[in-house]
């Protein structure tokens, strides 16, 4: 039976393009025991050439460990996972001949990719560090002098190797979800990204009462007020002129909202289901003083973690993940495109917490009116840019 083995790298560059380097690391997965590490200086060059340099040591360190392993590669850049994952088209000049030279180290049969938050990422980015800070004083990156493995705190265990899949997964990104985002603005040759301006859908009977109102409700249409605010946000829209395509959730509220807009626009609207609101259970149609009373145990577990449900509902960690997947999809549609997303609460805030790379806590503190609007742009490598967030200009 061929062995496993974990490949966790990374690279960063000081300037991007900098000083650069990059750091990788084998991991034998049943015992968390580190099998080999690998760090370089390789002079100026960009942060993406420096993370595709060090999934090249890391797989290089694996085949020579046993070239028939299957390795399970961890890394926090969303462009190369994507990319080698084969989702993502590779654009760049100098990411292709990187990415073919990885698939000749080992066959894409033995190797699968997956994205992890930059947390989970330490020993990796320490050795890249340490490589870079060898090259800032002239010199090469020596194993006998290194401190990542310490710095990066004691081997995993397989428990805890798996209890950071589970964790990912229920991020959603992570691989989708997200990633965090990497720092700083995108290169100028990435070209333009894809765009979502996501319009919350306008009032509803129970919008005004704040209450609970999901994807397992009654699926309330819009009253007269949110008529008013989709007509309010359609003139603001049509005033921009930069809408190309709209997308809307399946629940009538949203459907409402979206046919208002693109009537105006002359658009069609397409459904995604991955866009709905979360399923509140037991929960729909009350107030948040109802729940209190009514559930209050169920309530403070659901407020103190992302993976509770309400009963009989969905938790914020499900709804990640589908959001993370109509997400991708939309993405890889409308790229270099500006798209209307219509949806709601949780979708939105979701879609901006992964965006920021933010906590699942953060959906707490995010306010979003009715009828508002917020925007993020998704560029080639990843990175995405929250441009706006709960504007409510057009409805005053």
């Amino acid at each position: 039976m061929p062995r496993s083995f974990i490949v966790e790298a990374d690279g960063g560059s000081r300037g991007n393009p900098g000083p650069a380097g990059y750091g990788a690391v084998v991991i034998d997965p049943a015992t968390g025991e580190t099998l080999a590490e690998a760090a370089e200086f390789i002079g100026t060059a960009t942060n993406n050439v420096a993370e595709y340099k060090g999934l090249l040591a890391g797989l290089r360190a694996a085949h020579a460990l046993d070239p028939q392993a299957q390795v399970r590669v961890r890394m926090d850049s969303k462009l190369v996972v994507e990319q080698m994952s084969g989702r993502w088209k590779i654009k760049h000049p100098d990411m292709k001949p990187l990415a073919a030279e990885a698939q000749r180290i080992l066959p894409p049969s033995q190797v699968t990719y997956e994205w992890i938050p930059r947390a989970n990422n330490k020993h990796a980015d320490r050795l890249a560090n340490e490589a870079m800070d060898a090259g800032k004083l002239g010199k090469q990156w020596e194993p006998g002098n290194s401190r990542a493995a310490l710095d990066a705190g004691p081997a995993r265990s397989a428990a805890a190797l798996a209890a950071d899949a589970a964790a990912e997964a229920d991020e959603a990104a992570d691989a989708a979800t997200a990633s965090a985002p990497p720092v700083g603005w995108a290169p100028a040759d990435l070209g333009a990204p894809a765009t979502f301006v996501l319009l919350r859908h306008g009032e509803t009977a129970l919008t005004p009462e704040k209450r609970f109102s999901g994807s397992g409700g009654t699926d309330p249409e819009l009253s007269a007020a949110g008529r008013r605010q989709a007509e309010a946000a359609a003139v603001a829209l049509a005033a921009r002129g930069t809408v190309q395509a709209v997308v809307s959730s399946p629940l009538r509220r949203c459907r409402e909202t979206a046919g208002t807009v693109a009537a105006r626009l002359g658009l069609e609207v397409r459904i995604d289901e991955g866009l709905r609101e979360t399923d509140f259970g037991a929960w729909e149609g009350l107030t948040f003083a109802e729940v209190r009373e009514r559930f209050p145990d169920e309530l403070d577990t659901w407020l103190a973690s992302a993976k509770a449900a309400p009963p009989g509902g969905e938790s914020f960690a499900s709804v990640a993940r589908r959001v993370a997947v109509a997400r991708d999809k939309l993405i890889a549609r409308y790229a270099g495109k500006t798209v209307l997303v219509v949806t709601h609460v949780t979708p939105i805030k979701t879609l901006v917490r992964l965006a920021l790379g933010a906590p699942p806590e953060s959906l707490f503190r995010m306010e979003l009116s009715a009828a508002s609007l917020s925007a993020v742009a998704y560029y080639a490598d990843g990175n995405a840019s929250l441009r706006l967030l709960n504007d409510t200009s057009h409805l005053r």
